[in-house]
C-alpha cells in the first residue's frame, strides 16, 4: 500500500502543512483487478490503535500505522463504504467517531463563492461559520472560515482537546478553508488555528460566529438561531407597510450594562423559573451583576412603556471584550454579547419590545474594529480586513483598524452583518456610529498620515461606495425600518436615497443642533439675547436631510457634566432649563433622541461602571422631571403637526424668529393636512412675559395643549389659564393674534379648537 502515497504528503499532514488533507485523509477507492477496493487513511496524534469499523455489518478492520506512529492506514476489498466509523484507542481510553474527512462535499455551493467573491452574498452568514447540519443521514457541524492567505487552518475545540492537528481544515479556490465535524452540535466551544506561511499560529474566534464565551474568555460557541419562536408578526407586518418617517419617532438610548444592575449574589431567573447558576459579573462592579437580557425585558420595556418612547436604541450589543469601550470596539460582529445571556435571550428581548408596541434599534460599528489578537486584526497572518498601509488603515487615537472597504469579500462581511440583524434578531434600526470617520480620509490624520483618493481628495470613495450598498440592501429586504448615520459634517445627500446619488441612510443625527443648544443652553440667560442664531439657524438647513434630534451618551461624559448639570442659575432655574431644552426639542422639526437618565435629571455624568442613580428619584423635582417627559412624548405621539410633516418645508413656519431682545421665538408645525397645526412659543429666558403678543393664521380659541412651566412638572404654574380667544389683530404678518403669558423659562404649546370657535361662531350668530 506504501506506494500510493508519499511520504512527503504524509508529512504535510503529520506537520499540519496540507491545504487539502482529503487529498490524502479519509476514505479513497481505487480499481485492483477489475474489482473496487479502498484505502482508509487517517492521522490521530494520540492515537495507539485505530479500527475501521463498518457498523452495518458489525465487522472491525484494524488500521496499521506504517509511515508515521500516528499515521494509519487500512485496505478494505468491498465495493462500497458508505458512512464507516473509527474506533480509537488513546491510552485505556477507547472511543468511536465518524471520519470528518469521509465527508467530502462543501456546503458551498459554486454561486455562493462567486457571489461572495463579488461582495453579494446578502446572506454569507448562512454559509460562513460554523452550523449544524446533516450530511449523509449523520449530524454534525460544518465550518467554513475565509483566510486566503494562511498557509494552513484547523479547528480547535473542547472535541480534540485544542489540539490544531487534529481537525485540519481544506481549502478552496476562493480562499475559504471548510471541514464538517461529525456528531458536535450546539454549546460546542470552537477556534481556528490559523498559519502563515511563516509558521507564526494565530488562534481566532469566528468572524461569523453567532455566539461567543463571556469575556475575558474568547472562544466562539456553536449556536443555531432559528429555533425561537417568535410572536411579533402583527407588528413585523405593520413596520413593512409604514412609512417611518410619516411616524413619531422617540428613542430612548440605553447602555443595557449600567442602566440598572442586580445585587450581589441575587440569582438570574429563567423562563421556566429556575434560577440561573451562574451569573455574570462585572470584574470591574464588584458587588454586582448584570441584568440578563430577560429580566431587562421585565424591567426595562415597561419603564420605556410608562416615559412614552416608541424606540429603544442599544448602544452595540455585538460582542465586545472590554467593558469600558461601551460596546464600540467589536470583535464578534455576528454575535450577540453573551454578557447578558444567550442569542435566545436577546431575541426574547426584542419580541417583548414589539409586543409592548417598542422599536428596537441596535448600535452598528463598521468603521472600525479592535486590535485584540482572537479577533478581525491580521486574521490570515496578512492584513485581511484592514488596509495595510496604516495611513489608511488605522485610527491612531483610538487604538482601532479600519475595515479595506475596497475589498468585495471584507464589504460583503460588512453588508451581510447589517442585514443579519434584521433578519434573525428582527430589530427595527441600525444606528451607524462614527460615519464621519468614514467618510473622511483625513479623519483625525495630521499632514502626512493620510493618503488621497485617485482625484488627490480626501472623501474615502470607497467607504461611501459600501455604505450606499449597505443601505440598499437593508430597504431591498426590510422596508420600514430605520438606517440612522451619526454624520457630524457637511457630507451631502447623506439621509437621500440612493438612487439619486446620497448615502442612502433614512435618517441623520442633527450635530450641528446639538452643539448649538448645549452651547446656547449652558450660558446665562442674560447672554443669550446675543446668541439667537444658535436657537435659529438649524431651520436654514432643516430640509437638506432627514434629521433626528439627539442628545446622546456622547454629551454627558468625559467632564462634560450630565444634563442638569449643564445648566445655569439655582436649583429651579436648572430644572426649568431643562425641560424648556427637552420642550423645545420635541417642537423642532425632526425625530427624537434621548439618553438614559436625563429624563430624571441625574447630576453625575454616565458612569459605565455603576448603574444610573435611581435613588433620586425618591425626590420631587427629579420625579417631576420624570413625568414631564412621558408628557411630553404623549404630547408628541398625540399631535400629528409635530411629527408627520417633518421634511417638508411646508411643514414648518417661524412667526417670529427674531425678538432677540426677550429671547422668545414662535413658530408653527403643519401636519400634512395643512388644516391641521400647533403654535409653539419658547421663552428662554426667567423673565415672565405678560402681554406677549403672538401672530397666528386662523380666528378661534387657541387651547393650551402643553406648558412646560406647569405646577405639574416643577414650575411656577403661570399660563394662559388653559387657552386664549384670538383677536382680530394682524401680527407677525398673520391675520390675527393671541394675546399670551409666557411663563418664566418656558415652551408653550397651543392649538386651535375648531370645535368651541364653530360653537361661539354659531352662538353669536344665532
Amino acid at each position: 500500500m506504501s506506494h500510493l502515497i508519499s511520504p512527503d504528503q504524509i508529512d504535510r499532514i503529520v506537520w499540519n502543512q496540507h491545504q487539502d488533507p482529503f487529498e490524502v485523509l479519509g476514505p479513497h477507492s481505487f480499481e485492483q483487478d477489475g474489482k473496487t477496493s479502498w484505502i482508509v487513511r487517517a492521522y490521530l496524534p494520540n492515537a495507539d490503535a485505530v479500527w475501521v469499523v463498518r457498523p452495518e455489518q458489525r465487522e472491525e478492520y484494524p488500521m496499521q500505522s506504517v509511515h508515521h506512529p500516528h499515521f494509519f492506514e487500512c485496505l478494505l476489498e468491498v465495493a462500497e463504504l458508505p458512512n464507516y466509523q473509527l474506533k480509537i484507542k488513546e491510552g485505556s481510553h477507547e472511543r468511536v467517531i465518524y471520519d470528518p474527512y469521509a465527508f467530502r462535499s462543501p456546503l458551498l455551493t459554486e454561486f455562493d463563492l462567486y457571489l461572495f467573491g463579488k461582495g453579494d452574498h446578502h446572506r454569507i452568514y448562512e454559509k460562513l461559520g460554523a452550523h449544524v447540519t446533516e450530511i449523509d443521514g449523520i449530524k454534525g457541524v460544518y465550518f467554513a472560515v475565509w483566510a486566503p492567505n494562511a498557509r494552513n487552518v484547523s479547528i480547535l475545540g473542547d472535541f480534540n482537546n485544542w489540539d490544531g492537528r487534529q481537525h485540519q481544515m481544506r481549502k478552496g479556490g476562493t480562499g475559504i478553508w471548510d471541514l464538517f465535524i461529525p456528531e458536535l452540535g450546539v454549546g460546542e466551544h470552537y477556534k481556528y488555528e490559523i498559519k502563515n506561511y511563516e509558521g507564526h499560529i494565530y488562534e481566532k474566534s469566528d468572524p461569523y460566529g453567532f455566539q461567543q464565551e463571556v469575556r475575558p474568555k474568547t472562544a466562539s460557541i456553536v449556536t443555531e438561531l432559528d429555533n425561537y419562536s417568535w410572536n411579533d408578526s402583527e407588528w413585523m407586518e405593520k413596520r413593512r407597510n409604514t412609512d417611518a418617517l410619516a411616524e413619531p419617532i422617540s428613542v430612548y438610548e440605553v447602555h443595557l450594562g449600567s442602566w440598572l444592575n442586580a445585587a450581589s449574589g441575587e440569582p438570574a431567573k429563567l423562563p421556566n423559573g429556575e434560577t440561573e447558576p451562574v451569573v455574570v459579573v462585572s470584574e470591574l462592579r464588584p458587588g454586582a451583576r448584570f441584568l440578563t437580557y430577560r429580566e431587562l425585558a421585565a424591567k426595562l420595556i415597561p419603564y420605556v412603556k410608562e416615559l412614552g418612547f416608541t424606540h429603544i436604541e442599544l448602544l452595540p450589543i455585538a460582542e465586545h471584550p472590554f467593558d469600558g469601550s461601551w460596546g464600540y470596539q467589536v470583535t464578534g460582529y455576528y454575535a450577540c454579547t453573551s454578557r447578558f445571556g444567550t442569542p435566545d435571550d436577546f431575541m426574547y428581548f426584542v419580541d417583548q419590545c414589539h409586543q409592548n408596541g417598542i422599536g428596537v434599534i441596535v448600535d452598528w460599528v463598521p468603521g472600525h474594529f479592535p486590535k485584540d489578537g482572537h479577533g478581525l486584526a491580521f486574521f490570515d497572518g496578512s492584513h485581511l480586513y484592514e488596509h495595510a498601509d496604516p495611513r489608511k488603515g488605522e485610527h491612531k487615537e483610538w487604538g482601532t483598524l479600519v475595515f479595506n472597504y475596497n475589498r468585495n469579500e471584507v464589504r460583503n462581511f460588512l453588508v451581510a452583518n447589517a442585514l443579519f440583524w434584521f433578519d434573525k434578531y428582527h430589530i427595527d434600526g441600525i444606528r451607524v456610529d462614527a460615519v464621519a470617520s468614514m467618510l473622511y480620509l483625513d479623519y483625525c490624520r495630521k499632514p502626512g498620515e493620510w493618503v488621497t483618493n485617485q482625484y488627490g481628495g480626501r472623501e474615502n470613495i470607497e467607504a461611501a461606495d459600501f455604505l450606499r450598498q449597505t443601505n440598499h440592501v437593508i430597504f431591498s429586504y426590510f422596508p420600514g425600518v430605520l438606517s440612522i448615520a451619526e454624520e457630524s459634517t457637511d457630507w451631502p445627500m447623506v439621509s437621500w436615497p440612493t438612487y439619486v446619488g446620497g448615502l442612502g441612510f433614512n435618517l441623520k443625527w442633527n450635530m450641528g443642533w446639538m452643539h448649538d443648544m448645549l452651547d446656547y443652553f449652558s450660558m446665562d440667560p442674560w447672554f443669550r439675547q446675543f446668541h439667537q442664531n444658535n436657537i435659529t439657524f438649524s431651520m436654514w438647513y432643516n430640509h437638506s436631510e432627514n434629521y433626528m434630534l439627539a442628545l446622546s451618551h456622547d454629551e454627558v461624559v468625559h467632564g462634560k457634566s450630565n444634563m442638569i448639570g449643564k445648566m445655569p442659575g439655582d436649583e429651579w432655574q436648572k430644572f426649568a432649563n431643562v425641560r424648556t431644552l427637552f420642550a423645545y426639542m420635541f417642537a423642532h422639526p425632526g425625530k427624537k433622541t434621548l439618553f438614559m437618565s436625563m429624563e430624571f435629571g441625574q447630576w453625575s455624568e454616565w458612569n459605565v461602571w455603576a448603574d444610573l442613580e435611581w435613588k433620586l428619584l425618591q425626590y420631587e423635582p427629579h420625579q417631576k422631571l420624570k413625568g414631564f417627559v412621558s408628557a411630553l412624548n404623549k404630547l408628541y405621539q398625540s399631535e400629528p403637526a409635530l411629527y408627520s410633516n417633518d421634511f417638508a418645508q411646508e411643514g414648518f413656519q417661524w412667526i417670529d424668529c427674531s425678538d432677540n431682545r426677550h429671547s422668545v421665538v414662535s413658530f408653527i408645525r403643519r401636519a400634512k393636512d395643512p388644516g391641521e397645526f400647533i403654535i409653539a412659543v419658547c421663552n428662554f429666558t426667567p423673565q415672565p412675559h405678560s402681554h406677549y403678543r403672538v401672530g397666528v393664521p386662523e380666528m378661534g380659541f387657541y387651547t393650551e395643549l402643553f406648558n412646560s412651566d406647569s405646577r405639574e412638572y416643577g414650575g411656577s404654574n403661570m399660563g394662559n389659564l388653559g387657552g386664549k380667544w384670538t383677536d382680530e389683530w394682524s401680527f407677525h404678518n398673520l391675520p390675527y393674534s393671541l394675546d399670551l403669558c409666557l411663563p418664566p423659562l418656558s415652551v408653550l404649546i397651543l392649538k386651535l379648537d375648531r370645535k368651541k370657535t364653530a360653537a361661539a361662531l354659531a352662538s353669536s350668530v344665532g
